[in-house]
């Protein structure tokens, strides 16, 4: 037996134990849900993971993954003053998930706006599996990537969340995944839908963060659905430990008028790859990428967008920034396809990386993939370090050396973090880029002068 079908084995193996306790314990399921896992688990067993001579995983490496002991998580139990300190200060509604298991001490829906659910998966299997049963996997199936096959044969848990047409939602919806340290490692599968009715209005919050000393392994797939004139803004706040395993796959339907904004904020986890796919079907839909990630130590952080024009006068934006110092390895593969037809469309893309230190690495590769001729469209990278000019012009002005750099270096990041539209969110990641910096400078006025000197 090869050491791929091995690792492979591993996985099926615990999918065997889970689906034999579930059946103990529920009885049997729809048949519609027995055969989804049985559809991923085969394919799952027919790819294996995927490997560097893969074109889509060519920088990554998931051995860490494949060679993993990952068992299931059996509770949700987690000190409610510890969540407390890793949650984000928002007022706001919050659905919680400990290492992939619903926690319904640790979360917060009073009050949610008529035309509003935020249901547990299981929850919404148990009350109508019928109706979640169309939309769930319709965007992202078994055939995606070996990742999204092995989350649809653990599929279990999760999240769905409906707006009803004409829904405004004020507050933002929080779905918390906290990963704890535990004496094994464990797995989770989530699943998310999100079905964003015509003309509603949200902000969705994804965070994943973690104790410390946290190791596991999160397989996220989600699938978001924004009808016509809709909007939402989808915040995805990635900072889980350090040795956590991070793998998402985030796949958007968008209907004609609609406008779907993604904050992709990456700042934790050893090993971490995301996939973006936005697929603007009606005439005006507008999709926004804001990038963000930083790396430090080992960190290896694998960011893939794609924007599909499958219709004309469709419009996207792309700005993805990359801060790695240390030994970090970041990865940004973004691609703008516009399909034959899809005449006066505006598809732009722009990834700018910061390399703080020697041995940081970076790879990139923006893609226009065009079949029509009245468009407009650009795409550019661009690799550089801080400017030892602009350094010596803040520390002339009594700043330590330091703080200099992380005046700098927010600086650079600045583009993204305007956009930010949540303080708590910004002020996470200024702190994790730029680390405490004191208040009693005009820093934005000291930054300005310090980079138009560095231009001269």
């Amino acid at each position: 037996m090869s050491d791929v079908t091995s690792e492979v084995q591993t996985f099926l193996d615990r999918l065997a134990e889970r689906s034999a306790r579930r059946r103990e314990a529920q009885g049997q399921e729809p048949t519609w849900i027995a055969a989804r896992r049985q559809a991923g688990a085969a394919r799952f067993e027919a790819l294996g993971f995927p490997t560097r001579r893969d074109e889509a995983w060519k920088y990554t490496d998931v051995r860490a993954i494949a060679r993993g002991d990952f068992a299931l998580a059996e509770d949700a139990e987690f000190s409610p003053a510890a969540a407390a300190a890793l949650t984000l200060p928002l007022d706001a509604y919050r659905l919680t998930f400990v290492d992939g298991l619903f926690s319904a001490a640790l979360s917060q829906l009073d009050g949610l706006p008529d035309g509003v659910t935020v249901t547990p998966l299981s929850r919404a299997l148990e009350e109508n599996h019928e109706a979640v049963g169309g939309p769930l996997g319709r965007l992202t199936g078994v055939e995606f990537s070996p990742f999204s096959a092995l989350n649809t044969a653990f599929v279990e848990e999760g999240a769905v969340v409906r707006l009803a047409p004409g829904t405004v939602v004020e507050k933002p919806i929080i779905l918390q995944f906290l990963s704890r340290a535990g004496e094994r490692a464990v797995m989770s599968h989530p699943r998310i839908l999100v079905e964003a009715g015509g003309r509603s209005e949200a902000t969705l919050v994804e965070h994943h963060v973690g104790e410390e000393a946290a190791a596991n392994f999160t397989n996220l797939v989600a699938e978001v659905i924004v009808d016509r004139g809709a909007h939402l803004t989808h915040y995805k706040l990635q900072e889980a430990p350090l040795s956590d395993l991070h793998v998402a796959s985030i796949h958007v339907e968008q209907g004609r008028d609609s406008t779907y904004t993604s904050f992709n904020l990456n700042l934790g986890g050893g090993l971490v790859r995301t996939d973006l796919i936005s697929d603007l079907n009606g005439q005006n839909a507008t999709s926004n990428f804001y990038g963000l990630f930083y790396g430090q130590g080992r960190q290896h952080v694998d960011s893939h967008t794609v924007a599909n024009h499958n219709a004309p006068h469709t419009f996207s934006n792309e700005n993805y920034k990359g801060i790695l110092d240390d030994r970090a390895h970041g990865v940004f593969n973004g691609r703008v396809v516009v399909k034959r037809d899809s005449q006066k469309i505006e598809g732009f893309q722009s990834n700018a990386n910061l390399l703080l230190s020697d041995r940081a690495e970076i790879d990139a590769k923006p893609e226009l993939e065009i079949y029509a001729d009245d468009v407009k469209c650009s795409h550019g990278t661009t690799t550089g370090q801080l400017d030892p000019e602009a350094i010596y012009a803040l520390r002339a002005r009594g700043i330590d050396e330091q703080t200099a750099r992380g005046l700098l270096t927010l600086a650079f990041a600045g583009e993204v973090l305007e956009a930010v539209g949540l303080d708590a969110i910004a002020e996470r990641v200024e702190l994790a880029v730029a680390g405490k910096l004191p208040e009693r400078f005009n820093l934005a006025g000291l930054v300005e002068a310090a980079v138009a000197l560095g231009d001269e």
